[in-house]
């Protein structure tokens, strides 16, 4: 191991409340509380126990993002462990985000799993409902769903704020977490969206990531309210992006992926492309650009499915991080020997 990794390794060992002001100290955290515009990026878990696919697919990410999704079963198909992944990623020295969805697990298993990942080094989580069982690929499993996202922030945030579990009994040391929630700013109904960003942000998130934003008119309308209701000074958001492979793919999300909404404008400007791949590529780096424009918008989160190598190239020429310097990349401990 190498004395980089040992140092982080010690670290991850004593338990380190936030700085003042902050609910994390998180990376992510910083980079937002001192208005620099934030990046996120999916990781698509791999259907493996090898921890080599995890980092390979986390390097891509590295240089350019302040934190790492790690998907909870997204689409209700079964992957690596959202925990299993962060684990992995936070001792290698990567910013983590600890998806956790209420359909797979009820209120004792998931308060449990805070705590773990808090004592993993685990800082930054995003509170999701969930997709139903029917849409995955195991239609019979047995849902749960004993929270949701809005009952899910309260939770955290009382076992963060308050030190104590739901049941009431006292947390010795309380998670050091850093809130967040989803939106899906372009699905109907769109005029009862900002409300209910409302209630997420008094339920307790502090970020929210929103679903893929193709459509900028109806998105431009939803921040506009928002920024009336003044949640624009209440929570961090940023806007979900991504680079679409052809027209094909795209009216194949459209009518598969729950909350996907793609106008047909940009179906056909795939349609028309000589290079459907690179003309969905451009596609995203415009919108990040339009996007950064937007008053209230404090960082994009970029999703490419099985695509991270593309996430790189798109931030880096979308300009974005003009200015900033590099995440610095720490190197992860060595694999052990195998017996």
């Amino acid at each position: 191991m190498s004395a980089d990794a040992q140092g982080h390794q010690a670290g991850l060992n004593a338990y380190e409340a936030p700085p003042p002001g902050h609910s994390s100290g998180s990376r992510l955290e910083r980079v937002l509380r001192q208005g620099r515009f934030a990046v996120t990026a999916e990781l698509n878990p791999p259907d493996s126990a090898d921890p080599e696919d995890v980092f390979e697919a986390a390097r891509p990410l590295a240089e350019v993002v302040d934190a790492i999704n790690a998907t909870d079963a997204s689409g209700a198909n079964c992957h690596m462990s959202s925990i299993g992944i962060c684990s992995l990623l936070t001792r290698a020295g990567y910013g983590t985000i600890y998806q956790i969805s209420c359909r797979d697990r009820n209120r004792i298993a998931i308060q449990g799993d805070a705590l773990g990942a808090a004592a993993m080094g685990v800082r930054n989580v995003l509170c999701l409902t969930g997709d139903g069982v029917g849409v995955g690929d195991q239609p019979g499993a047995k849902p749960v769903f004993d929270l949701d996202s809005v009952s899910l922030l309260r939770a955290l945030k009382t076992m963060r704020d308050e030190g104590v579990f739901l049941s009431g009994r006292k947390i010795t040391r309380p998670p050091p977490l850093f809130l967040g929630a989803a939106e899906n700013p372009c699905v109907t109904p769109v005029e009862w969206r900002p409300d209910r960003l409302k209630k997420k942000i008094e339920a307790g998130a502090e970020y929210i990531q929103t679903n893929y934003i193709f459509d900028m008119p109806q998105f431009e309308a939803f921040m506009a309210r928002v920024r009336d209701l003044g949640l624009h000074e209440k929570v961090f958001i940023l806007a979900g992006v991504g680079p679409l492979a052809s027209a094909r793919a795209a009216r194949w999300m459209r009518s598969n992926v729950p909350g996907i909404h793609i106008p047909e404008h940009v179906i056909e400007r795939l349609e028309k492309a000589d290079k459907p791949g690179e003309e969905g590529k451009r596609l995203c780096v415009e919108l990040i650009q339009q996007i950064r424009e937007i008053k209230g918008i404090a960082g994009v989160h970029v999703m490419a499915y099985r695509r991270e190598h593309q996430v790189s190239e798109i931030i880096m020429e979308s300009g974005v991080l003009a200015g900033r310097r590099p995440v610095a990349r720490r190197q992860r401990a060595a694999a052990p020997a195998k017996a």
